[in-house]
């Protein structure tokens, strides 16, 4: 599927419950979230469930104005799939998940999502995006294609002229880089107790 770039129409038809936009942004990220849940879950019945578990969150989200940045509802159905990912990884532990993974357990639910649970998340979000920003253009470049976008890793590959195990190299550098980055800003902001 082409890119999309979403813009405030676009919420704002999605949100009326225009039905070709409805249908546009399911298929948009229905192979998204088949692929990421199904890298994780074994059967076909928990991914289904969970990628409409997804596309119900994102649109609760949507009614009570918790969509707010349109460039980055893909980031946002990202970590809705994540949160997602944790609780059935509580339900069923024999499911592995990284550091990462874990630090996205502390974003709040968009079923309950209360006022105070939604200045942390700004917060959170206004961190990561900080932290992004002085990344190198190259490491949030990378960032960006393969962890944000899911890009094909061979199509990336060309487009950097690069081995695909270099394109792991690059990518392990440049999250090493996003984490330190991202850490020391959260322990700086930290109230001190």
């Amino acid at each position: 599927m082409q890119f999309h770039k979403f813009d405030r129409d676009y919420l704002e038809r999605l949100k009326a419950r225009d039905f070709p936009t409805q249908e546009h942004f399911v298929a948009y990220f229905s192979d998204f979230t088949r692929l990421k849940f199904s890298k994780r879950m074994r059967s076909t019945s928990d991914v289904e469930d969970a990628r409409q578990d997804t596309f119900l969150r994102f649109f609760a989200l949507l009614d009570k104005d918790g969509v707010r940045e349109p460039d980055r509802v893909g980031e946002l159905v990202n970590g809705i799939c994540n949160k997602i990912l944790l609780e059935y990884k509580r339900r069923k532990p024999h499911i592995t998940t990284s550091d990462n993974e874990e630090a996205i357990a502390n974003i709040p639910d968009t079923k309950t999502t209360s006022a105070v649970d939604m200045i942390t998340l700004r917060e959170l979000q206004r961190i990561t995006h900080e932290a992004l920003d002085e990344l190198r253009e190259k490491d949030r470049r990378v960032l960006r294609e393969v962890v944000l976008e899911e890009r094909d890793k061979d199509e990336i590959c060309r487009d950097y002229g690069i081995e695909r195990q270099n394109l792991r190299v690059l990518v392990c550098r440049a999250k090493k880089s996003f984490k330190s980055k991202y850490l020391n800003k959260v322990r700086r902001e930290a109230p001190n107790k």
